[in-house]
C-alpha cells in the first residue's frame, strides 16, 4: 500500500541565470502583467548555469518520499539517456519505479529555466513523452493500492486521463489531490467543476485560478486601494467560485504574497516563510505536496499544514533545482521554532 502515488511530468531542467534580464511591468485598468526581457538580437552573458531533474510528478514524489511517505509515481519517459538517469535517481530516493511508462517514440521532457535577478523564473518547456500518457498505459491497480493520488499538471493529450483518474478515485474512495495545469483549466469552469467535486485538495497559482474562474485581480487605482484591505476581494471571489458547494479544500498560491486557502468557512492567509531566494522553480510543487502530506499527517489541520508547506517551499527557493532543499517534518518543525512570529491569519467569510 502506497501513501502517495504521483501522476504527471518528468523533465531535465537546465537553469540559466543572467543578470542582464529586465523585468518589465505592464499595467491595465483590469490587470497587471510582468515580463522577463532580454536585449533583442544581442549575445547575452550567463551568470550561472546548472542541470537538474524536475517535472511535477518527479518533484512531488521526491518530496513525499523525503517526508517519510511510501511513494510511487506514474510518469512517461522517452527513448533516451535520461530514461535510466531518472529511474536511478527516483529509486535512490526511495520511490517505487515499477509504474513508470516507457516510450519508444518520444523523448523525455526538457525545460530551459530562465532565472531573473529577483529569483523568479520563466520556463521554456518541451513536453516530449509527458504529453502522451494514455489511459491504457496507466496502472490503475497501483492507484487502487494507494491512500492518496496526487495529480500534477498533465500536458497535451495526457490531460485526457484526468477525468478518468478523478472518477476512479471517487469510485474507490481514494483521496485525490490536484495541482491543476493550464491544459485542464483552459477547458473552463464547467469541465473543471466536475473534477473539483471528486478532489479533497486542489492547489493552483493565481494565474491558473484566473484562467478557470475568469476573475481578474484588479490593481490599485486612484479611487480604490485594494492593497489596504485584509485580502483582495477578487481573491475572495476566486476562492468562493472554486470551492462552490464541493467538499474540496482550495488553495491559491500568489508568489511573494503567500497563499490563500478556503475550507468553506474560513479563509487562511499564509505569508511566505523568510528565505534568501535563489530560484522559485519547484516552490509550488514543494508547497502543494508538503501541504497534502501535512494534512494527512496532522489530521487535516489547515493552519499547521500551511505553515509546514511554506517552510519547505522557502527551503527549495534557496537552491537551484526543483528538488534541492527538501526538508523532513522534523527539520521543518525546527525551523518553525526559530520563527515564533510566523503566523497564519484567518478570516471568516
Amino acid at each position: 500500500m502506497y501513501d502517495f502515488i504521483t501522476i504527471g511530468s518528468a523533465t531535465q531542467d537546465v537553469f540559466i541565470q543572467s543578470d542582464v534580464a529586465s523585468i518589465v511591468s505592464v499595467s491595465q485598468i483590469a490587470k497587471k502583467s510582468e515580463f522577463m526581457s532580454f536585449p533583442y538580437g544581442a549575445k547575452t552573458e550567463i551568470a550561472d548555469f546548472s542541470k537538474n531533474l524536475g517535472g511535477g510528478a518527479v518533484n512531488t514524489a521526491t518530496n513525499f518520499a523525503n517526508l517519510g511517505c511510501k511513494t510511487s509515481t506514474i510518469i512517461k519517459l522517452g527513448n533516451d539517456e535520461l530514461n535510466n538517469i531518472i529511474k536511478l535517481k527516483l529509486a535512490k530516493s526511495g520511490i517505487d519505479i515499477m509504474n513508470i511508462i516507457d516510450s519508444s517514440k518520444y523523448l523525455t521532457g526538457f525545460s530551459i529555466v530562465l532565472v531573473s535577478f529577483q529569483g523568479d523564473r520563466t520556463v521554456l518547456a518541451h513536453r516530449g513523452a509527458n504529453a502522451h500518457v494514455h489511459e491504457k498505459e496507466v496502472n490503475f491497480d497501483a492507484i487502487k493500492n494507494s491512500r492518496w493520488v496526487y495529480v500534477s499538471p498533465l500536458s497535451g493529450n495526457s490531460n485526457k486521463i484526468l477525468d478518468k483518474i478523478a472518477k476512479f478515485c471517487e469510485e474507490n474512495k481514494i483521496n485525490l489531490a490536484i495541482n491543476a495545469g493550464t491544459t485542464a483549466l483552459k477547458k473552463g469552469a464547467k469541465y473543471f467543476s466536475k473534477i473539483l467535486k471528486t478532489a479533497q485538495i486542489v492547489v493552483m497559482n493565481k494565474e491558473e485560478a484566473t484562467l478557470v474562474t475568469k476573475i481578474q485581480v484588479r490593481p490599485d487605482t486612484k479611487e480604490i486601494k485594494f492593497s489596504n484591505e485584509n485580502i483582495h476581494p477578487d481573491i475572495v471571489s476566486m476562492l468562493k467560485a472554486l470551492k462552490g458547494d464541493t467538499k474540496t479544500i482550495v488553495a491559491i498560491t500568489d508568489g511573494k504574497n503567500g497563499v490563500y486557502c478556503y475550507d468553506g468557512k474560513k479563509i487562511y492567509i499564509c505569508p511566505i516563510f523568510p528565505a534568501v531566494v535563489v530560484s522559485t522553480l519547484g516552490a509550488g510543487d514543494a508547497f502543494s505536496s508538503t501541504f497534502c502530506a501535512s494534512m494527512d499527517k496532522f489530521n487535516w489541520d489547515i493552519e499547521k499544514s500551511l505553515k509546514y508547506a511554506s517552510v519547505n517551499s522557502a527551503s527549495v527557493c534557496t537552491n537551484f533545482g526543483a528538488q534541492e532543499g527538501f526538508l523532513t517534518f522534523k527539520e521543518i518543525e525546527e525551523k518553525l521554532k526559530k520563527e515564533p512570529n510566523f503566523k497564519v491569519r484567518t478570516i471568516c467569510v
